[in-house]
């Protein structure tokens, strides 16, 4: 009786999932992952689920990180291995950054070939001298979970898709009897001479192989474990290595390893299978991979994909992807539509799983951990990230961010500088960008209540890291109020970036009733004042003498003290206290005056010719929307008096630097940044000031929205009257009730109900 109890229930559970399954609006129609893969944009259109640990895509071409000794500027262009513009494929790889302005990974390039073997990927104006591949536009196809394109030098069809930690191949192959799979282990994205350090592959049998690759780039020990599995076995295989430099070659020499032979090692190796196919074979490689061992690589293959076929892994990929976007449903155009999933697609893909199905991953010590009741993230691009991604994810990730900030924990109890992470990547930390924002972010979650740790450990890991002397100029910041001008190059940003985190640590210190804490780095967090010069109303560069830096360009972005910036953008930055900015820059009349210049004024190219990261398309006026120091400047509107302003701006962002074509994106994405910066903007609201509950009201782009929370409530927006011509807000309504200062308080979110905007063609002052 009870076991017919027990089938009775699983039967009503399982007709019950169905039927909230069906509830699920088609979403991933929308998806065009295709969206910022030219230009600034950096994204790229593979296979990945949310959050997975694999993003299988294509790479467009082999391009070194040195040329003659030096950096090659050409590479920058290839930070996600994928460039709309290119005619050629050589492979495609497990691992890839999602729209960064520097780069890594490409690990496990995989491509297969028809004919003659050869295992240089060759010249992309002569594909036929290598393993690459012409490819065509029309002959491919990107949705969320899935790419498929035609390699038409070999008549082969490529498909791809994903599980969290498994990447799955199908190659549909002519008939041949020289059909190849190469696995080019010597491959990578900002590559260069020795940045491999050690490859090893063992066959374990007739179809499956596992190994690793140790590599010294942006993260300097990288060590990453794969196991390959194909769905027919090879009739043979070989290898070459390209270690000609290397003098000892021990007595392995007594084996022929080039063909046939089981245990390969060295630090530049490409591996080939050979096989007979018939016409329109398909070949399914399954490759998975571990921070931990081929042993666990093993396992996540068979757990995650061993009785799969790639359809179902699809199908499985893409109703994963459909269950994530329907956590905000919108009313509006197929364009609008387009943009606003795809944005919410970008957002999702970082930070990664960092831990396979046992729990387990390779921590910072370089020892063995298990992560327990959680899910370890790597990934953590936060200088960008701390600024709208996290704080989304607050509303919509609310689990996954608490996770993210005990990940951020487990780096902290991990590291022997005992820091929290700057930017965090699979056990490393790249120390890339300044800043120390992963206290925003652990100040934000504890403060939204989204964070299921110990707080008073994470506040004290905020105050260490906060107080490392030996970090970037934070001596100097602590003992003069500001980092001198001939100690950094970036002294001005760095100083105003660590008083915005320090008031973020105030705010969680207040939260806990920590009073001495909190009037210790409240103090600290004015330190922006100490740039700011007042004869000019700009943030400047101070010397160690207490003086003003004499030569001083307030346009350029090159040696003036600010990181990717210049002093027009980063003097708005003090997202912790506009007010008392304001004042500073006399009174809210001159203050909206001075951001109605940055919005209108020209910024000649020559002031951002040294700066890759920022480019025209991404620039309006002087305000430069395609990087991210200004994300939250255009909102100041609404503390000077002038909302409308801020209205009429947003709409204008929206429609100028999100489009729905490959060229889409006015920056890097930022592994989700400016996608988040979309997707809070479009709603109508904005967090200026990460680690406070308040959003900013600006102007929603959609008709309705409504985002199903994780606490089993739902908050519905409905803009009425909304068009591009209807940008001003006439009046907004929390539940019935007029709010009329443009404060959105989070717990108002989370507590579900319905925010109303009436909108109108006329400003409404």
């Amino acid at each position: 009786m009870k076991n017919r109890k027990s089938l009775v229930f699983l039967s009503l559970l399982f007709l019950s999932a169905n039927f909230h399954a069906q509830k699920f609006e088609k979403l991933i129609q929308y998806v065009n992952p295709l969206i910022g893969t030219e230009k600034m944009g950096h994204t790229y259109p593979g296979a990945t689920v949310p959050f997975g640990a694999v993003q299988l895509s294509p790479e467009t071409d082999t391009i070194s990180y040195e040329l003659n000794g030096k950096y090659n500027g050409e590479v920058y262009k290839y930070c996600a291995g994928y460039r709309y513009e290119d005619k050629t494929i050589v492979g495609f790889s497990s691992t890839h950054f999602s729209g960064t302005g520097h780069s890594d990974l490409g690990d496990f390039l995989v491509m297969p070939t028809v004919g003659k073997l050869q295992l240089n990927p060759g010249a992309a104006s002569h594909p036929e001298s290598g393993y690459r591949s012409r490819f065509s536009h029309q002959n491919e196809t990107a949705e969320a979970g899935y790419y498929k394109v035609k390699l038409d030098d070999h008549n082969i069809l490529a498909e791809l898709t994903a599980t969290p930690r498994v990447g799955i191949h199908r190659y549909t192959f002519p008939k041949s009897d020289q059909s190849h799979i190469i696995l080019d282990l010597m491959a990578g994205i900002y590559n260069y001479d020795g940045k491999n350090v050690w490859t090893y592959v063992r066959v374990e049998n007739g179809n499956t192989i596992t190994g690793y690759r140790q590599t010294n780039g942006w993260a300097r020990t990288r060590t990453v474990y794969f196991a390959m599995k194909f769905s027919k076995p090879f009739k043979s295989y070989g290898q070459k290595n390209y270690d000609e430099k290397q003098v000892y070659k021990g007595f392995w020499r007594k084996f022929d390893q080039n063909q046939n032979f089981p245990e390969i090692a060295g630090k530049n190796l490409k591996m080939f299978f050979d096989f007979d196919t018939n016409e329109n074979e398909a070949i399914e490689v399954k490759l998975a991979i571990s921070p931990v061992s081929q042993t666990n690589a093993l396992e996540n293959l068979e757990k995650e994909a061993g009785n799969i076929t790639f359809d179902q892994a699809k199908i499985q990929a893409q109703d994963n992807w459909n269950k994530e976007l329907n956590k905000i449903v919108i009313s509006g155009s197929d364009t609008e539509k387009t943009n606003f999933y795809t944005a919410m697609y970008h957002t999702f893909i970082n930070p990664t799983t960092y831990m396979d199905v046992n729990g387990e991953y390779k921590g910072l010590d370089q020892n063995i951990h298990k992560a327990e009741g959680f899910t370890n993230y790597t990934t953590f691009s936060l200088w960008d990230t701390y600024r709208t991604l996290h704080p989304f994810f607050n509303i919509i990730q609310p689990k996954r961010n608490s996770d993210m900030v005990k990940s951020m924990m487990a780096h902290y109890n991990q590291f022997s500088m005992k820091m929290l992470p700057i930017w965090s990547h699979y056990a490393n930390d790249n120390w890339c960008m300044s800043g120390y924002h992963s206290v925003s972010v652990v100040a934000d979650a504890i403060i939204k209540g989204n964070y299921e740790g110990d707080p008073e450990e994470a506040l004290k890991a905020c105050i260490e890291t906060a107080n490392k002397k030996n970090y970037e100029g934070i001596g100097q910041y602590i003992d003069l109020g500001y980092i001198p001008a001939e100690k950094s190059g970036t002294s001005v940003s760095n100083t105003l970036e660590y008083a915005y985190d320090d008031w973020a640590i105030a705010q969680l210190a207040k939260h806990l009733n920590k009073t001495e804490i909190y009037n210790q780095f409240i103090k600290r967090s004015e330190n922006w004042k100490n740039n700011f010069d007042k004869t000019i109303g700009f943030m400047r560069p101070r010397l160690a003498d207490g003086s003003f830096k004499k030569d001083f360009d307030v346009l350029s972005t090159h040696g003036q003290g600010f990181i990717e910036g210049n002093s027009w953008n980063y003097s708005f930055f003090v997202p912790q206290n506009p007010d008392e900015l304001i004042t500073m820059m006399g009174g809210k009349k001159k203050f909206a005056s001075k951001l109605d210049e940055l919005f209108t004024m020209h910024l000649p190219d020559e002031f951002f010719a040294d700066t890759e990261d920022i480019t025209r398309e991404g620039i309006i006026g002087g305000y430069v929307h395609g990087n991210e120091p200004a994300h939250h400047v255009v909102y100041f509107y609404n503390w000077a008096g002038q909302p409308w302003k801020a209205q009429a701006q947003i709409r204008r962002i929206l429609e100028m630097q999100y489009k729905a074509t490959p060229d889409g994106l006015g920056g890097n994405d930022d592994a989700g940044q400016m996608s988040a910066w979309y997707i809070l903007s479009t709603l109508g609201f904005y967090p200026v000031a990460p680690g406070s509950e308040d959003y900013s009201i600006g102007s929603p782009a959609i008709d309705k929205a409504i985002l199903n929370l994780e606490n089993g409530k739902t908050f519905e927006i409905e803009a009425i009257n909304q068009s591009p011509k209807n940008v001003y807000v006439q009046k907004v309504l929390l539940n019935g009730k007029e709010i009329k200062n443009f404060t959105l308080k989070h717990s108002e979110i989370m507590d579900g109900g319905k925010l109303t905007f009436y909108m109108g063609s006329k400003a409404k002052k």
